[in-house]
């Protein structure tokens, strides 16, 4: 029988920033702390920065929310009150309106000046690609935000970065200070370009996440069930594969030394063809079945694993098995349960972004590139701006 969690809270609130730009409404830049643990890392920030991507990040699965999460340093609007004095493109000119309180002579170097228009040309030739495309993606989220009345408060973007410093056991300005230092990513940026569509998209992508007794059983059996160990050889050649395979049933004790010679992964290759343990469900259905038949020390067939762009070939050896790390899932059910959770929103976000991407009308002047409602999944050149 199924459960189901409801994943996304209800709008209305009253400060709300679905359309209107998301600086206008959380006002100037938040002074940032100037400096931060520097030197070695803690263990800590190990941790915080290894998981970055897989917290902040992940609830937008397959890379979606990569294209918000950039880390360039703030730039000057926002630094010199972007939210008070908003920069207005004027259709048909290439200028922008300098912000308030922006001298036009930023430096003079032996009495030459260097100006406002020389930075922000050299920036845009720089970063220019790169935040269109940021702020095309906020903007097909406020959008959807617009059209299907869904709203974002302030409190809502607030609380969200609460609960995830408190997730580290760190308190909220040690979590914002954390990500400038590791990420470079100001209070403003983060709330901005990460949490506030973050939270848009799950609301867009629904309520309702259903969990059924075979989601448990799988991720039981994947994060606390027994795994194979093993050593792999990896190559992109069939032919190749199969003289590495004839020779290593013939000499199986040198496995590891044909890994090192032939296999083209790296990492295990340098330790001759040693790979994490392999477990159940991890997303590699035929790889697992085949690790998971092998007895000790056996050496399995040739596996084909489709990888963007090319085919590999693998052999593995199986020298052992781990014990499993928990028997009682009694235990640990309320945890699988809110891992479930958050992998089945994750991937309604991913789905509902990819929606809203194909649905929304883009026409992109400066790769000259058109997407959305006519060409579906399809990319096409744009018309030149006059």
């Amino acid at each position: 029988m199924g459960e189901r969690n409801h994943a996304a809270p209800e709008g209305g609130h009253e400060d709300q920033f679905g359309e209107c730009p998301f600086s206008a409404a959380f006002g100037t830049e938040e002074s940032a702390p100037e400096t931060a643990t520097r030197g070695k890392m803690t263990t800590r920030q190990k941790q915080v920065t290894a998981v970055l991507g897989g917290v902040t990040l992940a609830v937008v699965a397959g890379g979606v929310m990569m294209q918000f999460f950039t880390g360039e340093p703030g730039t000057a609007a926002e630094r010199t009150g972007h939210a008070a004095v908003s920069t207005q493109h004027e259709v048909g000119k290439q200028t922008v309106a300098r912000p308030h309180g922006v001298p036009a002579t930023l430096a003079t170097v032996a009495g030459e000046a260097i100006t406002y228009d020389e930075v922000q040309r050299e920036a845009f030739e720089r970063f220019g690609t790169e935040t269109l495309e940021k702020l095309i993606n906020r903007k097909i989220i406020e959008s959807a935000c617009a059209t299907r009345g869904v709203q974002v408060s302030i409190e809502e973007v607030e609380q969200e970065i609460t609960t995830i410093a408190q997730g580290f056991n760190l308190d909220r300005e040690n979590w914002l200070q954390m990500l400038q230092a590791e990420r470079g990513l100001t209070p403003l940026q983060y709330k901005r370009d990460v949490i506030w569509p973050m939270i848009a998209l799950k609301k867009l992508a629904g309520a309702d996440v259903e969990i059924t007794t075979e989601d448990i059983g799988k991720v039981f059996a994947r994060d606390f069930g027994p795994r194979v160990k093993a050593e792999m050889i990896m190559l992109d050649n069939q032919r190749r594969a199969q003289e590495v395979w004839t020779r290593a049933r013939r000499n199986p004790e040198e496995f590891g030394r044909l890994a090192r010679e032939f296999s083209i992964e790296p990492t295990s290759k340098s330790l001759d063809g040693k790979i994490p343990p392999i477990r159940r469900y991890s997303g590699q259905e035929e790889l697992e079945e085949k690790a998971f038949q092998l007895k000790l020390n056996e050496i399995s067939g040739i596996v084909q694993l489709p990888m963007p762009g090319a085919t590999r070939y693998v052999i593995l050896k199986c020298t052992g098995r781990t014990e499993p790390i928990v028997t009682d899932l009694a235990l640990v059910r309320d945890e699988i349960v809110e891992q479930i959770r958050k992998e089945k929103i994750q991937e309604a976000v991913a789905n509902i972004f990819t929606e809203l991407q194909k649905s929304t009308l883009v026409v992109n002047y400066l790769t000259h590139e058109q997407t959305g409602i006519r060409q579906v999944g399809a990319t096409t050149t744009a018309p030149a701006r006059n």
